[in-house]
């Protein structure tokens, strides 16, 4: 668990439903409920084998389901007697939505409706839903504030527009108390391979001598997962946010070439980079820049980043360290 959670007293004893807890942001969210003292309901995707996912150490403190959020009887069970929801079950793989794109309607969209609806007939107090920054695609104008353009230059941001909508459309049709919480990159240990950070670092930590990734001058906006994990909390926490849609990112943007030199700088190797056009996402839906405008969270809550780049890229790394991979064919760029 984080060093930085502070216990205020706000989610002690109170009930919480996690869908996606089991993941990767879900799971450092899970564990600061926690330590806030909160009782922790999670709906997890279903999985023959029985995994728990990143929560295995917790199942004696929380309450597990093991679901599916487009399975609208099983949702409306699991949001009995909660307080507040965090929405963040998602099929997120942009690769994989150019090959599979009805399944990420069906998951992002009918699940956000579940979800919604299941908050609106048990009376929930607070449903926090997650958006991502990929649905403003190129910048058009920098920072990004809430107001920006939604551009669908992916199946997968095209799901989570109409995801984000079907939420609002809840709280102005219904009064249901929603909020949206709009991450941009998040990264941290535990975080999938599918994503550039570890993706680099399990090859640079196996010794590799080559970095082969796609285009390296798009830039991002990373926040670590611990300061993501608490901004959720904190837009749940306040009563200003409801109906709003809320930036949750650092500010500042790094190219991926300037990411790759920072990163072969922490872990102290020699490898050079190149480029395969293989690695490139289609023509027309790359994002070249993402960077946020984070001014209207830090003014309604009292969330900022704390974890600076640098520090959390270390901390990543000596996780991924002692979490090697030895199957290089997943590593994906």
């Amino acid at each position: 668990m984080s060093e930085m959670v502070q216990v205020n007293g706000f989610w002690f004893g109170r009930k919480v439903l996690v869908t996606g807890g089991e993941g990767f942001i879900g799971s450092s969210l899970v564990e600061q409920l926690l330590r806030q003292g909160a009782h922790v309901r999670v709906l997890a995707h279903y999985k023959p084998y029985a995994s728990a996912g990143f929560l295995s150490d917790h199942l004696p403190d929380i309450e597990m389901i093991s679901g599916d959020v487009r399975d609208s009887g099983q949702v409306l069970d699991a949001a009995e007697g909660i307080d507040t929801i965090f929405h963040l079950a998602a099929l997120i793989g942009i690769p994989y939505s150019y090959q599979a794109p009805q399944t990420y309607l069906e998951t992002n969209v009918l699940g956000t409706q579940n979800i919604v609806d299941a908050a609106r007939r048990h009376g929930a107090r607070r449903v926090v839903h997650t958006s991502t920054s990929e649905v403003y695609g190129t910048a058009r104008e920098v920072p990004i504030s809430e107001t920006h353009p939604l551009q669908p230059q992916s199946p997968y941001s095209a799901s989570k527009i109409a995801a984000d909508m079907v939420a609002l459309s809840y709280f102005h049709s219904f009064d249901t108390p929603v909020s949206i919480c709009r991450p941009f990159n998040t990264f941290g240990p535990r975080q999938s391979t599918r994503a550039v950070i570890p993706a680099i670092l399990h090859q640079l930590h196996s010794g590799a001598g080559e970095i082969a990734v796609g285009a390296l001058t798009p830039t991002r906006d990373f926040t670590y997962v611990d300061d993501t994990a608490r901004g959720f909390m904190e837009i749940a926490e306040s009563e200003r946010t409801l109906g709003l849609t809320l930036n949750l990112g650092t500010g500042h943007e790094i190219s991926i070439r300037d990411l790759i030199d920072m990163l072969i700088e922490i872990t102290g190797s020699s490898a050079s980079v190149t480029t395969e056009d293989s690695r490139n996402r289609p023509a027309g839906s790359e994002v070249h820049r993402l960077v946020s405008d984070n001014s209207r969270v830090r003014e309604l809550t009292d969330w900022s980043p704390q974890v600076s780049l640098k520090a959390g890229l270390t901390r990543t790394s000596e996780w991924i360290k002692a979490h090697p991979i030895t199957d290089p064919r997943r590593y994906r760029v």
